[in-house]
């Protein structure tokens, strides 16, 4: 929605591409304590009411000077305290009209919605308890997570949409693995409103290979570039995963994975940049890393994530629309004050020359070389599927629902001997690095997924 090929060979809106200061992943913050995740249990459904964030009031100044002496002047600057304001916005709203409501009156006329789907191997799994063991891009009659959470918001944002174009994107296929994302068309054009986002994803799904890792620092950095080439216009990004960014089960508690640590450095670079961040869970999870994101990184001008478990939200014994309605109000509740802190930390229109050409500059890959359909390489949009309207197959109200933890067995032993792509099939390859994979994962990977080292030589175990 109003976003052209984000390509920095033909966008004519690309600004400040040559000279652009690298944006350094592994920087530390000096606004913050660094972030650390602390892995809570897991919470309980709903989202409870939380009071907004207000910094405590800094204590009087104690002075030593003598009344001769002149009072010192301090003076603050004011987009540090506007920073600390909007470092973490609440979940304040009751219903979606309220919402909606709330945009209207923050003045926001465009949504611009840029879409990120999750294809790594995992999706193939983890759909057990919440989509009656398929795959979670399994396609049929009845509308699978990822097309059912596009639909909902898709339909929600469009009274805020001007041009209803939505660039689409995937991360985390074997042509993309944790380092690019693909365009949903070759010629990198968005897709004519959500029906036709829709249509595309059920003629990419069949054709794609769901590898991994997991990592959302491609898709944010690609939706960051897209904003700079806008001119700096108001953005939001939804992106739609069944699990959490890759960690290797022999890393140390209290550090960060590779893959980790890029998506914290990518969300926080994302708040110099008029836009939001959507994460929707689907699927069985777990979830702890994604609400340690949501609530505790460090050092971002304002709180530019958000964090939404659907699965959580459809498991509920209430109707479908009133399902529909809390999911769209979970995840948008917070996009009024976003978009409140972009105005005033103007961020919004022309940006700022201290962002100004930093952006990645990514450029998507084209959709795997499999892809064909005539509506690929067509400038028509193409005839839109029909989707049946029944309610999907969550768990109805006689069947319990497991606690998602309970799905995977909590062995160390296990853990050390799995595969940390797919996380189902036992290691039995190794790279000359020393880190192993399965066969299946790691015969097509160039670079190891956890040291990033370039793959020369591959040993078969036995």
């Amino acid at each position: 929605m109003g976003s052209s090929s984000s390509s920095r060979r033909n966008s004519p809106r690309a600004v400040g591409q040559g000279g652009a200061p690298h944006w350094n992943q592994s920087q530390s913050f000096s606004q913050a304590p660094p972030f650390v995740p602390s892995y809570p249990p897991e919470a309980g459904t709903g989202y409870p009411y939380q009071a907004p964030y207000s910094a405590p009031p800094p204590p009087p100044p104690t002075s030593t000077y003598s009344y001769s002496q002149p009072t010192p002047q301090v003076t603050v600057d004011p987009r540090r305290r506007l920073q600390r304001r909007y470092s973490r916005i609440a979940d304040d709203y009751k219903s979606l009209d309220q919402v909606t409501e709330a945009l209207a009156r923050a003045g926001l006329e465009s949504s611009n919605l840029i879409v990120g789907i999750d294809f790594t191997k995992s999706n193939e799994w983890t759909g057990k308890l919440s989509f009656n063991r398929r795959s979670l891009h399994h396609l049929g009659d009845v509308q699978n997570p990822y097309e059912h959470a596009i639909s909902i918001i898709g339909r929600t944002l469009s009274a805020f949409d001007e041009d209803n174009m939505i660039p689409c994107f995937g991360f985390g296929d074997a042509s993309t693995h944790d380092q690019e994302v693909f365009s949903f068309y070759p010629d990198e054009r968005p897709c004519n409103g959500f029906e036709e986002a829709l249509t595309r994803y059920r003629e990419l799904v069949p054709h794609l290979r769901l590898a991994g890792p997991t990592s959302f620092a491609p898709i944010i950095e690609m939706a960051t570039t897209i904003v700079e080439q806008s001119g700096g216009q108001y953005h939001v990004l939804l992106i739609i995963a069944d699990g959490q960014v890759t960690r290797s089960v022999d890393l140390e508690h209290g550090h960060l994975s590779p893959q980790e640590q890029k998506t914290v450095d990518a969300i926080v670079k994302a708040s110099e940049y008029p836009l939001s961040i959507i994460l929707v869970g689907v699927g069985d999870g777990p979830w702890d890393m994604m609400k340690e994101f949501d609530d505790n990184i460090p050092a971002r001008s304002f709180d530019n994530f958000q964090f939404v478990n659907f699965t959580d939200i459809m498991a509920k014994h209430v109707s479908q629309s009133r399902k529909e309605t809390e999911f769209a109000l979970a995840a948008l509740m917070e996009i009024p004050e976003q978009y409140k802190a972009t105005q005033e930390l103007k961020l919004l229109g022309k940006l700022m020359e201290s962002v100004r050409g930093s952006s990645p500059q990514r450029v998507p890959l084209p959709p795997p070389f499999e892809t064909y359909g005539t509506s690929a390489y067509s400038s028509k949009p193409p005839q839109f599927t029909s989707f049946k309207k029944s309610a999907p197959p969550y768990p109805s109200n006689d069947i319990g629902y497991d606690s998602p933890s309970s799905a995977a067995p909590s062995s160390s032993t296990w853990d050390n001997h799995v595969c940390p792509i797919c996380l189902s099939n036992p290691k039995d390859m190794a790279f000359g690095c020393g880190h192993q994979t399965c066969c299946e994962c790691g015969q097509t990977l160039q670079l190891c997924p956890i040291c990033r080292s370039e793959i020369q030589t591959r040993i078969k175990l036995y």
